[in-house]
């Protein structure tokens, strides 16, 4: 059967294309189109539900500075107002502010920056270093436009200029932490601008550190790595007790880390949080981690106390300690390493007592108390010449060195030294100079031999006797 044949058919296909060409003409005009993705039919008060949500999530990230304000006025007992997150971030603090030593670059001083390179970027911020008009490099951190963040926020809210506002939080906490938190470990923040025309908003302006490089550090001799870890331990104690409570790393990564002056530092701080969990039980305070699993008690205040100190220690473990610590480290220090590393990797101490463990270890690195055992008479095999130095060495390898290539190692004296080179088959003899570690301790430079000697009131060189056989002893 046709249509064309059936009178009846073809009025009722006409009569429904009708009715359906009606009902589409009244949803459009009375506004009622099928929902879309993310939800942008206009209600009442003009607002879509995704310019809802971008205005709410906006109000969050403005109560949680204000939280800042909030807890750091409570610790320390009075308001200050040059701390407010309103702060006018144009330009330059106020002259009475307490951090204008550190706080003194602004707009003003940026736009006479000389030259720019780039230093990284992720998620959130972009990362570039600067040579100011009066020859300072700083890093600035300003914000990735092209970073995850703010695609995502795209993706979801279509506004520019609202996804430019909530991205920016992230670094404006960050400011805000910043001249909250003052530490040797804690990258120093020297100014900080919000111009558009200059880094496409909001700027950081930070001390310049180089990346930590995890890889070269395991190359690096054990005194410098005791160095990074001893560094991110006092760093720990001082989070844990710091002018806003206990404050938890929670994206604890060596990327968060750079390295100043041999000085491990922290740089980014938009994933602190400065509250414990609240709990009703035992069970709420869980720590979990790939391997290991923690519970901590719950306060009488029905909070997980100590779980933010806690998390920070056993990730400094993981991520630190495990792989700097134990490796090259004196042997006659090494049951102290060893104590730590047990204490942290089963969370049984403090950050208070982890710091005394560590500064026991630097006590006795540093005065030689570690080698109190060696023999005075270790260094009659050796000739010594005072104020003098050798040339034209023969250098040897040795791992870790001071200097990449040669032999350069730490010692706290003339023993030791004498004890290192008679255990290396090479060494024929050592010097000792005026050059020290950052722990006082002197650098000694091992050879297998040298063309001659000159006069240097700051060296002395031990020679390894010669046997009447020609043997060295």
């Amino acid at each position: 059967m046709t249509f064309s044949r059936n009178p009846f058919c073809a009025f009722l296909l006409l009569a429904l294309l009708f009715l359906s060409i009606t009902v589409i003409l009244k949803k459009w005009h009375f506004g009622l189109q099928e929902n879309k993705p993310f939800g942008d039919a206009a209600r009442p008060d003009g607002l879509t539900p995704a310019r809802d949500r971008l205005l709410q999530q906006l109000k969050e990230r403005q109560q949680e500075l204000e939280l800042l304000d909030i807890t750091f006025d409570n610790k320390q007992g009075f308001m200050d107002p040059s701390f407010s997150t309103n702060d006018n971030i144009n330009g330059k603090l106020s002259s009475d502010s307490p951090v204008t030593a550190r706080t003194d670059i602004g707009c003003e001083e940026l736009g006479g920056i000389k030259a720019v390179d780039f230093l990284g970027s992720g998620y959130t911020k972009t990362v570039l270093k600067a040579e100011l008009p009066q020859g300072l490099f700083v890093a600035l951190k300003s914000i990735n436009h092209q970073g995850t963040d703010m695609r995502l926020c795209m993706e979801d809210f279509q506004d520019s200029q609202g996804c430019n506002e909530l991205v920016s939080f992230k670094l404006r906490k960050e400011i805000v932490l910043l001249k909250r938190l003052q530490h040797h470990n804690i990258v120093e923040l020297k100014g900080q601008c919000q111009d558009s025309t200059l880094f496409g908003g909001i700027t950081a302006v930070l001390e310049q550190g180089m990346p930590l490089q995890m890889i070269q550090l395991l190359q690096s001799p054990w005194e410098e790595r005791f160095r990074v870890c001893l560094g991110l331990v006092q760093l720990l104690q001082y989070l844990s007790h710091s002018p806003l409570g206990s404050v938890a790393l929670l994206d604890f990564q060596p990327r968060q880390f750079v390295m100043v002056s041999g000085e491990l530092k922290l740089t980014d701080l938009d994933d602190a949080s400065i509250q414990e969990p609240s709990c009703q039980e035992d069970s709420d305070c869980l720590l979990q981690f790939p391997l290991r699993n923690f519970t901590l008690r719950c306060s009488p205040s029905r909070t997980c106390e100590g779980l933010n100190e806690m998390r920070n220690l056993y990730n400094a473990y993981r991520y630190f300690f495990t792989y700097l610590l134990p490796h090259q480290a004196p042997p006659l220090l090494k049951p102290l390493i060893h104590q730590i590393m047990n204490s942290t990797g089963d969370l049984k101490q403090s950050i208070n007592e982890t710091t005394v463990a560590f500064e026991e270890v630097l006590h006795m690195y540093k005065s030689g108390l570690h080698l109190e055992n060696l023999p005075p008479s270790i260094t009659r095999d050796y000739a010594v010449l005072k104020g003098m130095r050798s040339v034209a060495n023969m250098e040897y390898r040795c791992w870790p060195s001071y200097k990449q290539q040669g032999c350069v190692l730490s010692v706290h004296g003339a023993r030791e030294a004498a004890l290192i080179c008679s255990s290396h088959p090479q060494c024929t003899s050592f010097s000792l100079s005026s050059e020290k570690t950052w722990t006082g301790r002197l650098l000694a430079s091992f050879r297998s031999g040298f063309s001659h000697l000159v006069p240097d009131v700051n060296s002395a060189v031990y020679m390894r006797r010669v046997k009447a056989s020609g043997a060295v002893l």
